[in-house]
Protein backbone atom coordinates (compact mmCIF):
# COMPACT_ATOMS: atom_id res chain seq x y z
CA UNK A 1 0.00 0.00 0.00
CA UNK A 2 1.33 3.42 -0.94
CA UNK A 3 1.19 6.52 1.24
CA UNK A 4 -0.04 9.65 -0.62
CA UNK A 5 2.29 12.47 0.46
CA UNK A 6 2.67 16.17 -0.19
CA UNK A 7 6.10 17.57 0.67
CA UNK A 8 6.41 21.15 1.91
CA UNK A 9 10.11 22.02 1.93
CA UNK A 10 12.91 24.57 1.56
CA UNK A 11 15.74 22.80 -0.35
CA UNK A 12 18.43 22.81 1.25
CA UNK A 13 20.70 19.78 1.12
CA UNK A 14 18.70 17.56 3.46
CA UNK A 15 15.37 18.59 1.86
CA UNK A 16 16.79 17.63 -1.53
CA UNK A 17 17.85 14.22 -0.22
CA UNK A 18 14.42 13.76 1.40
CA UNK A 19 12.82 14.53 -1.95
CA UNK A 20 15.05 11.96 -3.66
CA UNK A 21 14.12 9.41 -0.99
CA UNK A 22 10.43 10.00 -1.70
CA UNK A 23 10.99 9.58 -5.44
CA UNK A 24 12.98 6.38 -4.91
CA UNK A 25 10.46 4.73 -2.58
CA UNK A 26 7.65 2.64 -4.07
CA UNK A 27 5.73 3.05 -0.81
CA UNK A 28 5.32 6.78 -1.52
CA UNK A 29 2.90 8.41 -3.93
CA UNK A 30 4.32 11.94 -4.18
CA UNK A 31 1.39 14.19 -5.11
CA UNK A 32 3.32 17.43 -5.25
CA UNK A 33 5.96 19.67 -3.73
CA UNK A 34 5.45 23.09 -2.16
CA UNK A 35 8.25 25.45 -1.24
CA UNK A 36 8.86 28.05 1.43
CA UNK A 37 11.61 30.50 2.33
CA UNK A 38 13.99 29.04 4.88
CA UNK A 39 17.34 27.55 3.99
CA UNK A 40 17.39 30.07 1.16
CA UNK A 41 14.96 32.53 -0.42
CA UNK A 42 11.75 31.05 -1.79
CA UNK A 43 12.92 31.79 -5.34
CA UNK A 44 16.01 29.62 -4.75
CA UNK A 45 14.25 26.86 -2.79
CA UNK A 46 11.63 26.60 -5.55
CA UNK A 47 14.27 26.40 -8.26
CA UNK A 48 16.13 23.80 -6.20
CA UNK A 49 13.07 21.58 -5.85
CA UNK A 50 12.60 21.71 -9.61
CA UNK A 51 16.30 21.02 -10.24
CA UNK A 52 16.16 17.86 -8.11
CA UNK A 53 13.02 16.62 -9.87
CA UNK A 54 14.64 17.29 -13.25
CA UNK A 55 17.78 15.44 -12.15
CA UNK A 56 15.76 12.22 -11.99
CA UNK A 57 13.38 12.93 -14.88
CA UNK A 58 10.33 13.54 -12.69
CA UNK A 59 8.96 16.66 -14.32
CA UNK A 60 5.50 15.16 -13.81
CA UNK A 61 5.60 16.12 -10.11
CA UNK A 62 4.14 19.64 -9.74
CA UNK A 63 5.89 22.29 -7.68
CA UNK A 64 4.09 25.28 -6.12
CA UNK A 65 5.88 28.28 -4.64
CA UNK A 66 4.74 29.49 -1.23
CA UNK A 67 5.56 32.04 1.44
CA UNK A 68 8.58 34.26 0.90
CA UNK A 69 8.87 35.28 4.56
CA UNK A 70 7.69 34.21 8.03
CA UNK A 71 4.29 35.26 9.35
CA UNK A 72 5.60 38.16 11.46
CA UNK A 73 9.39 37.77 11.75
CA UNK A 74 12.11 39.15 9.53
CA UNK A 75 13.28 36.61 6.95
CA UNK A 76 16.55 34.81 7.58
CA UNK A 77 18.28 32.27 5.33
CA UNK A 78 20.79 29.59 6.31
CA UNK A 79 23.38 30.29 3.63
CA UNK A 80 26.07 29.53 6.23
CA UNK A 81 24.93 25.89 6.08
CA UNK A 82 23.59 25.46 2.53
CA UNK A 83 25.53 28.04 0.52
CA UNK A 84 24.39 30.86 -1.74
CA UNK A 85 22.37 28.57 -4.02
CA UNK A 86 20.91 26.53 -1.18
CA UNK A 87 22.38 23.43 -2.86
CA UNK A 88 26.06 24.30 -3.07
CA UNK A 89 28.36 21.42 -3.95
CA UNK A 90 27.26 19.68 -7.14
CA UNK A 91 27.20 21.35 -10.55
CA UNK A 92 23.45 21.17 -11.15
CA UNK A 93 22.01 22.94 -14.22
CA UNK A 94 19.47 25.73 -13.72
CA UNK A 95 15.81 24.77 -13.47
CA UNK A 96 14.23 24.48 -16.90
CA UNK A 97 10.58 24.89 -15.89
CA UNK A 98 8.55 27.22 -13.75
CA UNK A 99 6.40 26.28 -10.74
CA UNK A 100 2.66 26.04 -11.23
CA UNK A 101 0.75 29.31 -11.06
CA UNK A 102 -1.12 28.38 -7.87
CA UNK A 103 0.28 29.62 -4.58
CA UNK A 104 1.42 26.75 -2.34
CA UNK A 105 -1.49 27.33 0.07
CA UNK A 106 -4.07 26.97 -2.70
CA UNK A 107 -2.16 24.01 -4.14
CA UNK A 108 -2.21 22.24 -0.78
CA UNK A 109 -5.85 23.13 -0.16
CA UNK A 110 -6.83 21.38 -3.37
CA UNK A 111 -4.91 18.19 -2.61
CA UNK A 112 -4.03 17.61 1.04
CA UNK A 113 -7.35 16.62 2.62
CA UNK A 114 -7.01 13.13 4.06
CA UNK A 115 -3.38 12.88 2.96
CA UNK A 116 -0.01 13.00 4.74
CA UNK A 117 1.72 16.37 4.74
CA UNK A 118 5.46 16.11 5.35
CA UNK A 119 6.88 19.52 6.27
CA UNK A 120 10.66 19.91 6.30
CA UNK A 121 11.05 23.69 6.34
CA UNK A 122 9.64 26.58 8.35
CA UNK A 123 5.93 25.98 8.86
CA UNK A 124 4.68 29.21 7.27
CA UNK A 125 2.79 27.57 4.41
CA UNK A 126 1.16 25.06 6.75
CA UNK A 127 0.09 27.77 9.20
CA UNK A 128 -1.36 29.86 6.36
CA UNK A 129 -3.27 26.82 5.12
CA UNK A 130 -4.76 26.28 8.58
CA UNK A 131 -5.73 29.96 8.88
CA UNK A 132 -7.01 30.61 5.37
CA UNK A 133 -8.51 27.23 4.52
CA UNK A 134 -9.63 25.81 7.88
CA UNK A 135 -11.97 23.36 6.19
CA UNK A 136 -8.93 21.64 4.64
CA UNK A 137 -7.32 19.14 7.01
CA UNK A 138 -4.50 16.77 6.19
CA UNK A 139 -4.85 13.34 7.75
CA UNK A 140 -1.56 13.97 9.56
CA UNK A 141 1.45 16.25 9.56
CA UNK A 142 4.95 14.83 9.92
CA UNK A 143 7.34 17.70 10.50
CA UNK A 144 11.07 17.98 10.82
CA UNK A 145 11.67 20.57 13.46
CA UNK A 146 12.24 21.31 17.09
CA UNK A 147 14.04 19.32 19.74
CA UNK A 148 13.54 18.18 23.29
CA UNK A 149 16.88 19.35 24.60
CA UNK A 150 19.05 21.18 22.07
CA UNK A 151 19.19 23.72 19.27
CA UNK A 152 21.14 24.24 16.06
CA UNK A 153 20.52 27.90 15.20
CA UNK A 154 20.58 29.05 18.83
CA UNK A 155 21.37 27.10 22.01
CA UNK A 156 17.62 26.72 22.56
CA UNK A 157 16.04 26.31 19.13
CA UNK A 158 16.10 24.28 15.93
CA UNK A 159 16.14 26.32 12.71
CA UNK A 160 12.75 25.46 11.17
CA UNK A 161 10.81 26.35 14.31
CA UNK A 162 13.04 29.33 15.15
CA UNK A 163 12.56 30.79 11.67
CA UNK A 164 8.78 31.07 12.13
CA UNK A 165 7.79 30.21 15.69
CA UNK A 166 4.30 31.70 15.36
CA UNK A 167 3.61 29.36 12.45
CA UNK A 168 4.91 26.37 14.40
CA UNK A 169 2.75 27.28 17.41
CA UNK A 170 -0.32 27.33 15.17
CA UNK A 171 0.50 23.88 13.81
CA UNK A 172 1.00 22.32 17.24
CA UNK A 173 -2.30 23.88 18.41
CA UNK A 174 -4.25 22.70 15.35
CA UNK A 175 -5.64 19.45 16.74
CA UNK A 176 -4.32 17.62 13.68
CA UNK A 177 -2.29 14.43 14.18
CA UNK A 178 1.23 15.94 14.36
CA UNK A 179 4.51 14.05 14.60
CA UNK A 180 7.60 16.07 15.54
CA UNK A 181 10.90 14.66 14.29
CA UNK A 182 13.54 16.76 16.01
CA UNK A 183 17.28 17.07 16.43
CA UNK A 184 17.32 14.58 19.29
CA UNK A 185 16.82 11.74 16.81
CA UNK A 186 18.15 13.19 13.55
CA UNK A 187 21.57 13.87 15.11
CA UNK A 188 21.88 10.15 15.89
CA UNK A 189 21.80 9.03 12.23
CA UNK A 190 24.87 10.25 10.36
CA UNK A 191 25.72 9.67 6.72
CA UNK A 192 29.51 9.46 6.66
CA UNK A 193 32.18 9.95 3.99
CA UNK A 194 32.27 6.19 3.53
CA UNK A 195 28.55 6.17 2.84
CA UNK A 196 28.95 9.08 0.43
CA UNK A 197 31.62 7.24 -1.57
CA UNK A 198 29.31 4.21 -1.79
CA UNK A 199 26.66 6.49 -3.26
CA UNK A 200 29.15 8.07 -5.65
CA UNK A 201 29.90 4.65 -7.08
CA UNK A 202 26.20 3.93 -7.64
CA UNK A 203 25.73 6.26 -10.59
CA UNK A 204 24.92 9.82 -11.66
CA UNK A 205 22.34 10.62 -8.96
CA UNK A 206 24.46 9.04 -6.25
CA UNK A 207 27.39 11.20 -7.36
CA UNK A 208 25.25 14.34 -7.03
CA UNK A 209 24.25 13.30 -3.51
CA UNK A 210 27.90 12.66 -2.64
CA UNK A 211 28.76 16.18 -3.83
CA UNK A 212 25.89 17.59 -1.77
CA UNK A 213 27.20 15.76 1.29
CA UNK A 214 30.78 16.94 0.74
CA UNK A 215 29.59 20.55 1.09
CA UNK A 216 27.01 19.89 3.81
CA UNK A 217 29.52 17.96 5.94
CA UNK A 218 31.64 21.07 6.49
CA UNK A 219 29.14 22.68 8.83
CA UNK A 220 28.61 19.54 10.90
CA UNK A 221 32.32 18.81 11.23
CA UNK A 222 33.12 22.38 12.25
CA UNK A 223 30.26 22.90 14.71
CA UNK A 224 29.68 19.41 16.12
CA UNK A 225 32.77 17.42 15.23
CA UNK A 226 30.51 14.88 13.50
CA UNK A 227 32.01 12.30 11.18
CA UNK A 228 29.36 13.01 8.55
CA UNK A 229 25.99 14.70 8.38
CA UNK A 230 22.53 14.14 9.82
CA UNK A 231 20.00 14.14 6.98
CA UNK A 232 17.29 15.66 9.16
CA UNK A 233 14.52 15.96 6.60
CA UNK A 234 14.98 12.50 5.18
CA UNK A 235 14.29 11.05 8.64
CA UNK A 236 10.89 12.76 8.73
CA UNK A 237 10.12 11.63 5.18
CA UNK A 238 11.13 8.06 5.96
CA UNK A 239 8.93 7.99 9.07
CA UNK A 240 5.91 8.84 6.92
CA UNK A 241 6.09 5.39 5.31
CA UNK A 242 8.34 3.48 7.72
CA UNK A 243 7.06 4.36 11.21
CA UNK A 244 9.04 1.48 12.71
CA UNK A 245 12.21 3.53 12.29
CA UNK A 246 11.31 5.90 15.13
CA UNK A 247 10.10 5.53 18.68
CA UNK A 248 7.58 8.24 19.55
CA UNK A 249 5.74 9.36 22.67
CA UNK A 250 2.51 11.34 22.94
CA UNK A 251 3.53 14.58 24.66
CA UNK A 252 2.60 18.21 24.91
CA UNK A 253 4.69 20.63 22.85
CA UNK A 254 4.50 24.40 23.23
CA UNK A 255 6.52 26.85 21.14
CA UNK A 256 8.17 29.81 22.83
CA UNK A 257 7.28 32.91 20.80
CA UNK A 258 7.92 35.47 23.53
CA UNK A 259 11.45 35.07 24.85
CA UNK A 260 14.41 36.60 23.07
CA UNK A 261 16.78 34.02 24.53
CA UNK A 262 14.54 31.02 23.85
CA UNK A 263 12.70 32.13 20.70
CA UNK A 264 11.49 29.07 18.83
CA UNK A 265 12.25 26.57 21.57
CA UNK A 266 9.92 23.58 21.49
CA UNK A 267 9.08 23.09 25.14
CA UNK A 268 8.40 19.36 25.28
CA UNK A 269 6.69 18.12 28.44
CA UNK A 270 8.75 14.95 28.54
CA UNK A 271 7.81 14.07 32.11
CA UNK A 272 4.22 15.43 31.90
CA UNK A 273 4.74 18.12 34.51
CA UNK A 274 2.58 20.86 32.93
CA UNK A 275 -0.82 19.20 33.15
CA UNK A 276 -1.40 20.01 29.46
CA UNK A 277 -2.81 17.32 27.22
CA UNK A 278 -0.50 15.76 24.62
CA UNK A 279 -0.75 17.46 21.23
CA UNK A 280 1.97 15.65 19.27
CA UNK A 281 3.81 12.41 18.74
CA UNK A 282 7.40 13.32 19.58
CA UNK A 283 10.26 11.21 18.27
CA UNK A 284 12.46 10.07 21.15
CA UNK A 285 14.43 7.22 19.56
CA UNK A 286 15.65 6.07 16.14
CA UNK A 287 16.95 2.87 14.59
CA UNK A 288 19.82 4.79 13.04
CA UNK A 289 21.40 1.82 11.24
CA UNK A 290 18.09 0.85 9.62
CA UNK A 291 17.43 4.44 8.52
CA UNK A 292 20.86 4.90 6.95
CA UNK A 293 20.63 1.51 5.24
CA UNK A 294 17.22 2.42 3.79
CA UNK A 295 18.45 5.81 2.62
CA UNK A 296 21.54 4.40 0.91
CA UNK A 297 19.63 1.58 -0.74
CA UNK A 298 16.93 3.87 -2.13
CA UNK A 299 19.27 6.62 -3.33
CA UNK A 300 21.53 4.07 -5.03
CA UNK A 301 18.49 2.69 -6.87
CA UNK A 302 18.11 6.02 -8.70
CA UNK A 303 21.35 5.25 -10.57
Amino acid sequence: MTVPILLDCDPGHDDAIALLLALASPEVELLGVTTVAGNQTVEKTTANAIRILELVGREDVPVARGADRPLVRDPFVAAYVHGESGLDGPDLPPARREPVTQHAVDFLAARVSGKTLVATGPLTNVALLLALRPETRPDRIVLMGGAIAEGNVTPAAEFNVWADPEAAARVFASGIDVTMVGLDVTHQALVTRRHAETLRASGRVGAVVADLLAFYDRFHREIYGFDGSPIHDAVALAYAFRPDLLETRELNVEVDCESELCRGRTVVDLWRRSGREPNAHVAVGIDADAFVALLLERLASLG
